[in-house]
């Protein structure tokens, strides 16, 4: 593993830490407050690249490296976490379309998604009864005539009131049906689709800004182009999508866990006690340290899954061990942010506590830790 970015990494790093420090860090507690990311903003990342990190200069997107696609990732959460889940999803949703979709799928979506003409993309997996089982699922999709009818409720689901295109995953029904994680089907739904409606936004913790929807499918017809993959094979689209979401999400958690860092050591040296700074003290010093020290490490574990799958190579376990770790460390690492601050950590005219709000759901999405530990675990036992 090369522990030093390359050109290209490090110029879409500095894009990234650059738009950050101009644009989002100020307006990051707004978009907390008002429960809503500027479109302006979610234009001017795609203009710079960043919607679409991954995606091939083909369809539009910057064509760099999954290093440099989470490099960017922890500088946009560092400014904003509610963006960084907004650009975390349609990079997701870009690079599952351009890697199994069709070249007519590819350019019609792919373009969109990298362009900013789509606000975003939205991936609907989880479900009110699967979330951390999506082989459990029972929305459905039965083939009428050309085409497929799909019924069913998806949940937790971002961006899901201005997505322009939702990449849905359903049963397989009728005599195409396999049972379990066998019978599902991947396909692309547009917005606006007939019997195809949004629910209210989820009021969360954190992510305020970030927006998270219900979906209501009730007889929602498709065209069969609209078959993501092959009928059946959408299972391995899923889980090969998470693999590559659990980087981002890594990422996202080391950014917050960073700005909280970066906060914490200002607001030690300006801070006086008993004639001091608090800085000066051993007790706040030795919780630096550890901050900084869990912080490297968690960088170090995303780069190397990184780095992984950049080289084609199982990266599973390692984003696993990304995820678990870097989430779990960001939680820590944020809590002693707030201690830090003492009374002025529970307030929101400091950053702390929106920080400690926004990296808790970390350790949730895109796979519980325990999900997290089952997966390394099998793959040890394997």
């Amino acid at each position: 593993m090369n522990l030093h970015p390359n050109e290209v990494e490090a110029l879409v790093q500095k894009t990234a830490r650059d738009f950050t420090d101009r644009v989002l860090m100020p307006i990051a507690a707004q978009i907390d407050r008002e429960e809503a990311i500027p479109r302006s903003v979610l234009k001017q990342l795609a203009d710079l690249g960043l919607m679409a990190v991954r995606l091939p200069s083909e369809y539009g997107g910057a064509g760099a490296s999954t290093v440099a696609y989470a490099l960017a990732m922890q500088q946009i959460a560092r400014g904003c976490a509610s963006t960084a889940v907004t650009m975390a999803v349609n990079n997701m949703v870009g690079e599952v379309i351009a890697t199994f979709g069709r070249e007519e799928q590819k350019q019609k979506y792919c373009t969109r998604l990298a362009s900013g003409e789509y606000c975003a993309g939205a991936f609907a997996l989880s479900e009110p009864g699967a979330g951390s089982d999506p082989g459990g699922m029972r929305t459905t999709a039965t083939r009428e005539g050309d085409g497929w009818v799909i019924q069913g409720e998806k949940q937790w689901i971002t961006n899901g009131a201005f997505a322009g295109i939702f990449v849905v995953w359903a049963r397989t029904a009728g005599k195409e049906a396999l049972p379990g994680a066998k019978g599902i089907t991947c396909f692309l739904v547009e917005a606006g689709t007939p019997g195809f409606t949004v629910g209210r936004a989820e009021d969360k913790m954190g992510l305020r800004g970030s927006n998270t929807t219900s979906l209501q499918f009730d007889r929602c017809r498709v065209p069969n182009s609209a078959i993501l993959g092959e009928i059946n094979s959408g299972f391995k689209i899923a889980m090969m999508a998470l693999d590559g979401g659990r980087i981002g999400v890594s990422a996202q958690a080391i950014g917050i866990a960073r700005a909280s860092l970066e906060e914490s050591i200002r607001y030690a040296k300006d801070r006086q006690q008993f004639g001091s700074p608090i800085a000066t003290f051993q007790a706040i010093q030795w919780k630096l340290a550890d901050m900084r020290t869990e912080l490297d490490a968690a960088h170090l574990l995303c780069m190397r899954a990184a780095t992984l799958k950049d080289a084609r190579k199982p990266f599973s376990s390692e984003a696993s061990m990304s995820k678990v770790f870097s989430s779990e460390a960001a939680v820590r690492i944020c809590n002693e942010a707030v201690q830090i601050h003492g009374g002025y950590g529970y307030t929101r005219e400091f950053a702390a506590e929106r920080h400690l709000r926004d990296v808790r759901v970390t350790m949730i999405y895109e796979g519980t830790s325990e999900i997290q530990r089952m997966v390394i675990a099998r793959s040890m036992l394997a």
